[in-house]
């Protein structure tokens, strides 16, 4: 991947000053960083109408200086030696109970520590493909725990993903939520990029791909001002729990990128103290895409959501709550 040359006119202030701070400083707010002007000094992309220039020569107002920046190094995935919670193992599949804070997959920001790396170093994975995602077919969100399948083979790769596009899988997922929502809804919507925040999905489009959760109620919690339901996914767009629930007006607990503020300051207390959105992938299913056995794994949800899920059946003391199926 290249990147376009960054063209820097010196202003008079910088006048005198070493050209490599010089351009530090003037390139910082374009995410270019001292090390990769260094680089570039260094296999003389740093030029001027002269040639190439020097990171010690001293900066002249006026001077038009471009920067060659060099392509990013490939990044691949490594094995690194990192728990791993596997549910089940054989030659084709591994399905692991993936902590809340651990991202799947290794991409700019998050080079190492992640699911991936960990699978690569605990079993034999089939990497063809994407040298970044050996074996993955689906991905669950960086802070949300819970049930995710690696594929080990070719062939198992290749029919969970078949499982996936056809929405032939089971996932359910736990969730705590702001307010109540009715009994049994599902959301049916258009999945598209916000259009205002970049790193936000919206279900209130008119274009996308199509969405759909089934939405049950669990329990209630101080009244209604919180509760735990049940999400069954029937296909998998990205943030997509989050963003139905969100756009219904039920955020989930914690969430901070679709959450707001809770209006009960005891659930809002409790969320803060969860630090993270309240989803948990509790069960996954399928066919195994090379024997032909049913499969299915659940997961109970880790202590930190059972610690909030008990601080909110504690807030009953003060306002009685309804209890529903589990």
């Amino acid at each position: 991947m290249t990147r376009p040359p960054r063209v820097v006119v010196i202003p008079p202030e910088d006048a005198g000053q070493r050209l490599d701070k010089v351009l530090a400083r003037l390139l910082a707010a374009d995410s270019v960083s001292r090390s990769a002007i260094s680089a570039c000094f260094a296999a003389g992309r740093v030029t001027s109408d002269a040639g190439a220039v020097k990171p010690t020569e001293r900066a002249r107002a006026g001077l038009t200086v471009t920067v060659d920046l060099l392509p990013p190094a490939p990044m691949i995935a490594v094995a690194e030696d990192l728990p791993l919670a596997v549910i089940f193992e054989d030659e084709h599949l591994l399905i692991i109970n993936k902590p809340a804070g651990m991202v799947v997959h290794p991409s700019r920001g998050h080079a190492g520590g992640t699911l991936v790396n960990a699978v690569l170093h605990h079993a034999d994975v089939d990497e063809e493909g994407d040298p970044l995602r050996p074996g993955i077919v689906h991905r669950i969100d960086r802070d949300t725990s819970g049930l995710l399948v690696v594929a080990r083979s070719t062939a198992a790769r290749e029919g969970l993903v078949a499982r996936f596009k056809t929405h032939d899988i089971e996932r359910s997922y736990v969730a705590l939520v702001e307010g109540v929502v009715p009994d049994a809804v599902t959301y049916d919507t258009w999945h598209s990029r916000h259009p205002t925040d970049r790193l936000r999905f919206t279900s209130r489009g008119t274009s996308g791909k199509r969405a759909v959760t089934r939405v049950a109620l669990v329990e209630t919690f101080g009244g209604g001002v919180a509760s735990m339901v049940r999400c069954r996914l029937e296909t998998g767009r990205t943030h997509q729990i989050r963003v139905h629930l969100t756009d219904a007006g039920h955020p989930l607990l914690g969430d901070s990128l679709y959450g707001r503020t809770v209006r009960d300051p005891a659930a809002r207390a409790i969320a803060a103290t969860l630090g993270r959105q309240a989803l948990h992938a509790e069960v996954l299913g399928f066919t195994h895409p090379v024997t032909g056995e049913a499969l299915r794994f659940t997961a109970p949800p880790p202590e930190d959501f059972e610690a909030a899920l008990a601080s909110l059946r504690a807030l009953v003391a003060a306002t009685p709550a309804v209890k529903r199926r589990r």
